[in-house]
C-alpha cells in the first residue's frame, strides 16, 4: 500500500523516542488523535506509517477522502478539512511503553490544542488511553456527551492491526459518522 521505502531495524531503532509533526491547521472538521507514533511512522516521519495499520484504508472506506492515501500524502488531509495529532508526541514500539502520567499531559497539551484551532470535531482513536487521559473509566465508543473546548468528542477504535476484533469494514462504518451530514 505504502510508496515509503521500507525502513530498516537499523532506521526502527534510531526511531525511539522521535517526534513527528501535527498535521493540523485552524478550524479543521475532524482531528483525528493517534495514541502515539509507532517506530515506523517515527522511522519515516509520517502518522499510521505501517503496513498494517488500517487508518488511511478506514477514512477511504468512510467516505472521509476520496481514495486511500499513502501516508506520505497525510498533508493532504488538510484540503479535506481533517488533520492528526498524537496524545503522546514520542515513538514506541508499543503504546504499552507509555505511562499513564504521560497519557494525563498529554491530554492537557491536546485540550490547549483544540481550544487554540477549534476543530469541529476530535476524534480518539483509540479507548483505552482516552479512558487513562482523561480520568475517564466507563467512557464507550462513540460520540461522548461532553465536549472538549467546544469540539465535538468522539472515541472511536483503533485502526492498529493489533485490534483484529475491528474488522476493516467494521473501522470504516465506526468512522463513517464523522461524515458531515448531507
Amino acid at each position: 500500500m505504502t510508496g515509503l521505502p521500507r525502513p530498516t531495524n537499523i532506521d526502527l531503532a534510531a526511531a525511539v523516542d522521535r517526534t513527528i509533526p501535527d498535521v493540523i491547521a485552524p478550524d479543521l472538521r475532524v482531528l483525528f488523535v493517534g495514541i502515539n507514533p509507532g517506530l515506523w511512522s517515527g522511522a519515516t516521519g509520517f502518522h499510521f506509517a505501517r503496513p498494517g495499520n488500517r487508518f488511511w484504508k478506514a477514512i477511504a472506506l468512510a467516505g472521509l477522502v476520496d481514495r486511500v492515501l499513502d501516508p506520505s500524502e497525510q498533508d493532504t488531509l488538510l484540503r479535506h478539512g481533517m488533520g492528526i495529532t498524537n496524545l503522546v508526541p514520542r515513538t514506541t514500539a508499543t503504546a504499552a511503553e507509555l505511562t499513564s502520567s504521560e497519557l494525563r499531559e498529554g491530554g492537557r497539551v491536546l485540550l490547549d490544542k483544540v481550544a487554540r484551532d477549534r476543530p469541529t470535531r476530535v476524534a480518539f482513536l483509540g479507548i483505552t488511553t482516552f479512558r487513562v487521559a482523561f480520568g475517564a473509566p466507563r467512557v464507550i465508543l462513540g460520540r461522548q456527551l461532553e465536549p472538549m473546548a467546544g469540539a465535538e468528542v468522539w472515541v472511536l477504535p483503533n485502526p492498529s492491526g493489533l485490534n483484529a476484533s475491528w474488522t476493516l469494514p467494521r473501522l470504516a462504518e465506526a468512522y463513517a459518522a464523522l461524515r458531515d451530514p448531507g
